[in-house]
């Protein structure tokens, strides 16, 4: 849900997900003369609550001595910064945010012009998308605050679990709870296939008389990885007569993760994204599920189960794929929903993806955990007149190519591994070796826009994962309740991880790699932290009238 609410000066732009809340903030040039940041109040006419919202940044003039982190209320540490998020909201929610413009000096501030808005926050359980995101921060201030920096498994009763997890896999085993009885089958393909809870969930379902079949990798590859590691978890639970192993073309693998439900039948439902079935992939680094209840989409993946229940070799299965997913010679249709499944012979997908960047005038939102491929790298290198916003797992010589185009925002997973001021030290929960941070798959074009198109799925966006490795991709096109629910999620981890970066270079550490600039820890006194978002055809003008509503 997104909304527009102007008072003389002053406007804010409201896009609401199911946890997060952006505010797009604008104010003239003229009126924002004395202004020294937004104070922002929160009314939850749901919970019957409200105050004003805290931030970490401080006037230093006003900074309370502080042993530990503790945010202080924007009435009196205001927010500097024309987009600004309320990562505490909580779904299907009514909030009106207040946004006041504070004049006069830190130790004297006074309330300027205010505007309002009332908005309500998405509801995941309904729909035909319903979209969940983990926590995905593998380190922050607040798992350090709350739970002390223990490993998640070391908190009692579950607390550190149940907050990292964030409601995603409770949606994932309340999808496998629906199969009931002999009148339900599910059918799944699954990459990494380890966490007991929801091996134990397939075992259920199929105690219930409900058809289940589950493809796993067995790919004999050289680590032995995740087959040995599947079929030791499958012993575990006793469920090997439900499991199909996929071992054909064993240098390439089985990357899926998805989950067909079947009412007498048909398909009627399928959960899809970015998680694997382990600890790490659901309470680790950063991962979302996707369901998708359309009859035409669900019939679509089962299609492709079936074909990958028969274990194909490689060459055998692209042909399929390219004819049941065919990629189209421009922009979908609106209000449509596709399916892209690998392996493909050529790179079709890519540039598909790739033309899309290219195509827009707006912005670009995307997430890669293994680096930028060459074909967004193409149209990335080039001078656009559009913003481009990238959230990495780790930066390599081809990002630094790419920050040298000031339309570049970039953003890479780190801690803060160095305390600072009233910043705790973060630590890793431990659960995740190779990825550490961002393994999420997707790409947002436009999503602002009436007609924006967010592609979301398995795939790295890679080569190997276009012509090799068993992938799924969604392409939803026009769909503005889906858009917004992933821009916030994708902005919330950006600004997480853009701090990160700040904190790291101010205490010395500079190994993390991202557009900062020379900020501060510290607030700035006066108005002139506006400037940067006034320059005509800057990135921050451009964001600053993006976030609004106005580019």
């Amino acid at each position: 849900m997104r909304k527009i609410v102007k008072n003389g000066a002053l406007s804010v732009n409201a896009i609401a997900g199911s946890y997060v809340v952006l505010l797009g903030i604008n104010l003239t040039k003229t009126a924002g003369k004395g202004v020294l940041g937004f104070a922002i109040e929160r009314i939850d006419h749901t919970e019957n609550e409200r105050y004003w919202l805290k931030g970490l940044k401080t006037f230093e003039e006003t900074d309370p001595d502080r042993s530990v982190t503790v945010a202080m209320s924007t009435l009196e540490h205001p927010v500097q910064a024309f987009q600004w998020g309320d990562y505490t909201a909580k779904p299907d929610h009514d909030y009106t945010y207040r946004i006041v413009a504070m004049t006069g000096k830190p130790k004297n501030l006074v309330q300027g012009i205010t505007v309002e808005v009332q908005i309500q926050t998405e509801n995941q359980e309904i729909g035909t998308h319903s979209v969940y995101f983990n926590r995905g921060v593998a380190g922050s201030q607040a798992y350090a605050s709350k739970f002390k920096n223990l490993p998640p498994d070391q908190v009692p009763d579950h607390k550190a679990l149940d907050w990292l997890s964030r409601g995603l896999v409770e949606a994932m085993l309340a999808f496998i709870a629906q199969a009931k009885g002999k009148r339900y089958s599910l059918r799944a393909a699954l990459y990494e296939f380890q966490y007991q809870p929801v091996l134990t969930a397939f075992k259920s379902a199929h105690d219930t008389d409900a058809d289940v079949k589950i493809v796993f990798d067995a790919r004999p590859n050289s680590q032995d990885y995740p087959d040995k590691a599947n079929r030791a978890a499958i012993g575990t639970a006793g469920i090997a007569d439900l499991t199909i192993p996929r071992t054909a073309s064993p240098s390439f693998i089985s990357h899926n993760k998805f989950i067909v439900l079947l009412d007498k039948g048909k398909p009627v439902q399928v959960w899809t994204g970015s998680t694997n079935i382990t600890e790490g992939g659901i309470f680790g680094h950063s991962n979302l599920g996707h369901i998708v209840r359309d009859e035409a989409i669900a019939a679509s993946y089962f299609a492709y189960w079936e074909q990958l229940s028969a274990d194909p070799e490689a060459a055998k299965l692209r042909p399929w794929n390219e004819k049941n997913t065919l990629i189209p010679k421009a922009a979908p249709k609106v209000n449509s929903i596709a399916t892209v499944f690998s392996p493909r012979s050529s790179l079709d997908a890519l540039q598909w993806y790739a033309d899309r960047m290219a195509a827009t005038d707006s912005a670009v939102f995307f997430t890669a955990a293994f680096g930028v491929n060459k074909l967004f790298q193409s149209v990335l290198e080039k001078d656009g007149d559009f913003l481009r916003y990238m959230l990495l797992e780790k930066t390599d010589g081809s990002v630094d190519v790419l920050k040298r185009n000031p339309e570049n925002y970039i953003s890479v997973g780190a801690i803060a591994d160095q305390p600072l001021g009233h910043y705790l030290q973060e630590r890793l929960t431990g659960l995740n070796n190779h990825v550490k941070y961002i393994h999420t798959k997707y790409m947002l074009v436009d999503p602002l826009s009436g007609n924006p198109l967010v592609i979301s799925g398995s795939a790295n966006f890679s080569d190997a994962s276009t012509k090799n490795n068993d992938e799924n991709m969604l392409v939803i096109q026009g769909d503005t309740r889906v858009a917004d629910i992933y821009l916030c999620e994708f902005m919330r981890l950006f600004n997480h991880f853009y701090t990160r970066d700040l904190i790291n270079q101010k205490s010395g550490d500079s190994q993390v790699n991202s557009k900062s600039g020379s900020g501060s820890i510290h607030l700035i006194a006066n108005d002139s932290w506006q400037d940067e978002y006034f320059k005509v055809d800057s990135p921050k003008q451009k964001e600053r009238l993006y976030f609004a509503g106005k580019s």
